[in-house]
Parts: C-alpha cells; structure tokens; sequence
C-alpha cells in the first residue's frame, strides 16, 4: 500500500479516543460520566439492547450549591451476549438539534 493512500474502513475498527471496557457475560458494567444539569446537559446512551440491555441509569449530584445541578451520571449495562458491543453516548441539549459531545466506549464481553 502507497503511504498516500488510506485504508478502508471495515466497520470493525475503533474511533479514534474510544475507551475500551472489559467484561464478563451476566456481570454489570458501570460506565460514569460528568453531566451538568444546570446547562440543560443530558447523556443519551445509542446501544443495542439485545446484547447489552441498560439495567439503571442514575445521577448523583456532587455540587453543593442550590442553584447548580452537576454531578456523576452513571449508567449499568449488563452485557448477555459475548463479544465486541459499542455503546455511544450523545451530550445533548435540548435547545440544540446536534450532539454537543461524544463519548464512544467498546464493551468486550467474554
């Protein structure tokens, strides 16, 4: 290959700045992620619910003033099926029509 020319994607590469999770089948997989709340911020997890069913989504707040709503959302997944399964989660907000973040995680379920 000519180091001009670029490889293909066969769908089955990792997105650069992906994070990579190792699990077992039948066992929760915690992933926690910064929310504010105050901005209107929300995490919208895209996954495949057959293989990797989300089982709670909770948000812990950690700021202590009245008027500020931050804190940790955390999301379990408990994957039942082995294999590779890629989880996005979407930093939306609810005056935007796009994404304003992205966070891409590959559970490896065995």
């Amino acid at each position: 290959m000519s180091p001009l020319s670029k490889a293909v994607p066969t769908g089955t590469e990792q997105e650069p700045g992906a994070k990579v999770v190792k699990a077992r089948v039948g066992l929760p997989v915690h992933i926690r992620l910064w929310e504010d709340r105050t901005r209107g911020e929300l995490w919208v997890p895209i996954y495949d619910a057959a293989v990797m069913p989300l089982v709670e989504d909770d948000f812990l707040r950690t700021a202590s003033n009245n008027a500020v709503d931050q804190g940790q959302r955390s999301f379990e997944f408990k994957p039942s099926v082995a294999g590779t399964h890629r989880v996005v989660f979407e930093k939306r907000l609810g005056w935007k029509f796009t994404a304003e973040d992205r966070q891409i995680f590959y559970v490896t379920a065995s």
